[in-house]
């Protein structure tokens, strides 16, 4: 099959989760025989990336049209290149999945979350995401929901239909190597956008009020919310580092030598950052939604903002044959409902279904 994604930033990933996703899905897609292109925003060396084919078209950088003046862009290219079937990332990007379909194109919607409930938004930019809820359950041939929660809020809301296909990823620690001048298992760590919803801010503080002589490496960035950021970064306490973004092999690293990994984040659907690293085997602290106890529930030390403190004083206080339980019913948990493998086959039996006029 030929395949298109869009609406993500491309690929290598270096943002989030859409482009890890993009990538992983891509580069395994390619190995079985299909052609794929994934539609980029920044430009790079060669146009061919492990095997898949990158286009780069150029967007507005801003936050309010970034990803749906590049999706638009892309979706132009697209009926002019056309594909068997096309993948669209991000439930904003709704409104342009009905192009290609009038060009005999079939074509799955990876919603993602209930974007409009992030902070980050403006009034008028979470009426745009509302809109595009319902956009979704028309538009495209098919919805994909990476949550069971958001599968059942689509049904419930809607009543449509979605097909269910969650988040995947790696099995197993990978080596230690040095970083930030941290000792392995000696170290909290939390890996997001610092965004309000994600909690960044609420997480180095609650740390702060423990006594530990470890240390919390919030590890992250964001491209539009500098006033933020700035608060997140507004530390005097030396056992805190913020490094930035971290990608490729040193966020791995990362995630597999932590004493426990912080996952604080509450909008959106299945977080990549906390199914990794539950596949690397880290200790996992998880704020208390519906979402993050369908992926965390049971392998996991759940918290409120209000208790994170005191859970992370029960954290310190586990026994190490009660952590190492912990830790490998997490890995455990991945390797049954997680693997890229898994993630990859659903996805190719979705796409084969569509070609075939069955969606």
């Amino acid at each position: 099959m030929r395949i298109a994604l869009l609406g993500t930033r491309g690929i290598p990933a270096q943002y989030g989760g859409f482009e890890t996703f993009a990538e992983e899905l891509s580069t395994r897609l390619v190995s079985r025989g299909h052609t794929v292109t994934v539609y980029c925003r920044e430009s790079a060396p060669g146009s061919l990336y492990r095997g898949i084919h990158r286009q780069y078209l150029p967007t507005i950088r801003h936050k309010y049209f970034d990803t749906l003046a590049h999706t638009g862009l892309s979706t132009l290219h697209l009926l002019a290149h056309r594909a068997d079937v096309a993948l669209y990332c991000n439930g904003a990007n709704a409104i342009y999945t009905w192009l290609p379909r009038l060009a005999r194109m079939p074509v799955a919607l990876n919603v993602d979350g209930l974007e409009r409930k992030r902070k980050k938004w403006n009034q008028l930019a979470k009426k745009w995401y509302h809109l595009s809820e319902w956009l979704s359950t028309f538009c495209p041939t098919r919805i994909v929901t990476d949550a069971a929660e958001i599968e059942r809020y689509y049904r419930d809301t809607y009543r449509a239909p979605s097909t269910f296909i969650p988040y995947g990823a790696d099995l197993g620690p990978v080596p230690w190597q040095p970083m930030l001048g941290l000792n392995p298992g000696q170290y909290f760590l939390y890996v997001t956008r610092f965004e309000p919803e994600n909690n960044p801010l609420a997480v180095r503080e609650s740390f702060e009020t423990v006594a530990t002589t470890m240390n919390l490496a919030l590890v992250g960035d964001a491209p539009y919310a500098p006033g933020y950021i700035a608060r997140v970064r507004a530390t005097t306490d030396p056992r805190v580092l913020l490094p930035g973004a971290i990608y490729g092999e040193g966020y791995r690293v990362l995630q597999s030598h932590c004493y426990a990994y912080i996952h604080a984040t509450e909008v959106g659907g299945t977080h990549p950052a906390l199914i990794e690293a539950m596949g690397r085997g880290a200790l996992i602290l998880y704020l208390h939604t519906p979402e993050n106890e369908e992926v965390a529930g049971g392998v996991g030390l759940p918290f409120t903002l209000p208790t994170l403190a005191s859970v992370l004083r029960a954290a310190l206080a586990l026994s190490p044959a009660e952590r190492q339980h912990l830790r490998q019913a997490a890995l455990e948990r991945v390797r049954q409902r997680y693997s890229w493998d898994a993630v990859t086959t659903q996805y190719e039996t979705l796409f084969q279904e569509l070609c075939r006029g069955r969606g």
